[in-house]
């Protein structure tokens, strides 16, 4: 059993393994849409290949649309080489159920693997052929928000943007000047409409990609290099439109007990590979079974019917309501506490601290206790019942294999807006906020986490973030047993609006945190003593 287009002919082995085929003729899609492409995606990840290749897959088969999508990758192209042209661009998608039961399916719907490279003709030659399609109607991406930076902290670009800014649209490198380029030549072909949509997780995610390609058009416009109109039609939404949207979905790497599973099933060549940029993919997705897209629905050449496989399409406010709500509410903030307690209190899986009682609660307390009375409800999603989704179903799911070290990542950078938003709105809603408990307690926590050192007084390596050595430099000085060597370090840290977006000691809990904090490093164990004395 090869994941093939000739490998899917013997129908009745993957049926009896239990996988699911596509009904519908995948080689007549994929010659139908590279003759007339109507969707293009950049970046053609994990999270791309089972939920957008899925969306698409399941137009096609219920009969809703005929075409697939274009798939473009912009930074690992031995993602193109090993993933995609052996597997003849099929996916083997595997949802990973809470009851340890996989549900398996091929998706046909991804039609072509292209390499964004403007310096290979062929290539480049067959992206300016989607491009200049008058009947192409989506662009999206999954590029991460990195893709979509320009500058650096200094306020200058980055070496390459300004390479691609200096050499012109006919040899970009860089995503963001690889599509602006793509749409100076629809430009150039009449000027046909186009939505350009990220489905990035990271906020206003359609301001952040209209605001990064008409920088580039602008660039280029004052070196002569494309014509001012280009600029215009960019800026024209009746033309070119940047919906907003909102993604959802935990796609973890691809999982050992998942290969071995589909290699006793009988499917060969299934096994990860590490890219030579590090990527680790698999011709297998691996992935929860919850997921949410919400799109601004704003696509001025038309589109497929997308709320037909489950996306859910509405106006810019409340797509910004939903992003809010998960980030701020009923999961990052909760992702968040699990991360840097579970570093602290020795666990690898973030679904085993859900068999935890005290971190259990620790969750509970801040998602649908604190943040319900305060939580933006967007209308179209119930906050209580997504939160009781992510409290009950998604982060308890033992076999999604995502690590609380992973997800401590750049915790530095999320504070702000998966604690600090709902400070500021019990401080506007009740004058301060002093009735908060678990939030406290999940940012005193974090404090303790700086610290690098566990429950049991054991080292440990802290994840990535930014801001660990400036950090870790004005906590110096405190040692876990000595509770007396603590002499107000955080302080600075608990009052930096530039951290938690407002001063914690002006929302009269900073007080509070530093107390919790005390508790926490009295010695080993300390740690447990105090979530078990502050949530009961």
């Amino acid at each position: 059993m090869k994941l093939t287009i000739e490998g899917l002919k013997d129908r009745k082995a993957w049926e009896e393994a239990g996988i699911k085929l596509p009904s519908y003729d995948i080689s007549k899609v994929a010659e139908d849409s590279r003759k007339d492409p109507a969707w293009v995606h950049f970046g053609a990840g994990n999270i791309f290949r089972i939920f957008i290749g899925g969306i698409a897959d399941a137009l096609i088969e219920s009969g809703e649309s005929t075409k697939g999508i274009s798939c473009v990758e912009t930074f690992d192209f031995d993602v193109v080489d090993k993933i995609y042209d052996p597997y003849d661009n099929l996916v083997l998608a595997v949802t990973l159920n809470a009851d340890g039961s996989t549900d398996k399916k091929v998706i046909g719907s991804l039609t072509e693997a292209i390499k964004a490279q403007s310096s290979v003709e062929e290539a480049w030659n067959r992206l300016k052929e989607i491009f200049v399609n008058s009947d192409l109607q989506i662009v999206s991406f999954t590029i991460t928000e990195k893709g979509y930076a320009l500058k650096s902290a200094d306020g200058n670009y980055f070496p390459f943007i300004q390479a691609d800014i200096d050499n012109g649209p006919e040899k970009a490198v860089s995503a963001m000047a690889v599509v602006c380029a793509l749409l100076n030549e629809r430009f150039k072909a009449g000027g046909a409409p186009l939505a350009v949509v990220s489905m990035d997780n990271c906020s206003h995610n359609g301001e952040k990609l209209n605001n990064s390609i008409v920088t580039f058009a602008e660039e280029w416009q004052k070196k002569g290099m494309v014509d001012p109109l280009f600029v215009a039609y960019l800026k024209d939404e009746s033309k070119i439109s940047f919906p907003w949207s909102m993604i959802d979905k935990i796609t973890p790497r691809p999982a050992d007990s998942v290969y071995e599973e589909l290699k006793k099933a009988g499917v060969e060549d299934m096994a990860p590979v590490i890219t030579s940029k590090r990527t680790y993919i698999a011709p297998f997705v691996n992935a929860e079974g919850p997921q949410y897209l919400v799109i601004e629905d704003r696509f001025p050449n038309g589109r497929p019917a997308l709320e037909k496989a489950g996306v859910y399409l509405t106006d810019r406010d409340t797509v910004n309501k939903v992003e809010r709500m998960k980030v701020t509410t009923c999961l990052n903030p909760l992702h968040t506490a699990l991360a840097v307690y579970g570093c602290v209190l020795g666990y690898t899986l973030i679904a085993d601290e859900m068999k935890d009682p005290e971190l259990k609660e620790l969750v509970h307390q801040i998602g649908p206790v604190e943040g319900m009375p305060v939580v933006t409800d967007p209308g179209i999603l119930s906050p209580m019942e997504f939160v009781d989704e992510v409290i009950r179903v998604r982060i308890p799911n033992p076999f999604m294999p995502d690590a609380p070290q992973r997800i401590a990542t750049d915790t530095s950078q999320k504070v702000g807006i998966r604690y600090g938003e709902t400070i500021k709105a019990y401080v506007e809603k009740y004058g301060d906020a002093k009735k908060l408990k678990a939030i406290p307690l999940a940012i005193a926590g974090w404090c303790r986490y700086l610290l690098a050192v566990d429950d049991e007084g054991n080292a440990f390596e802290l994840s990535a973030d930014p801001m660990i050595p400036e950090l870790t430099d004005k906590l110096k000085g405190i040692l876990v047993g000595k509770p007396e060597t603590y002499h107000g370090q955080l302080k600075e840290i608990l009052s930096n609006e530039n951290i938690f977006g407002i001063d914690l000691y002006k929302a009269g809990i900073g007080e509070m945190i530093e107390e919790l904090f005390c508790a926490q490093i009295k010695g080993a164990g300390a740690v447990r003593q105090t979530l078990k004395k502050e949530l009961y």
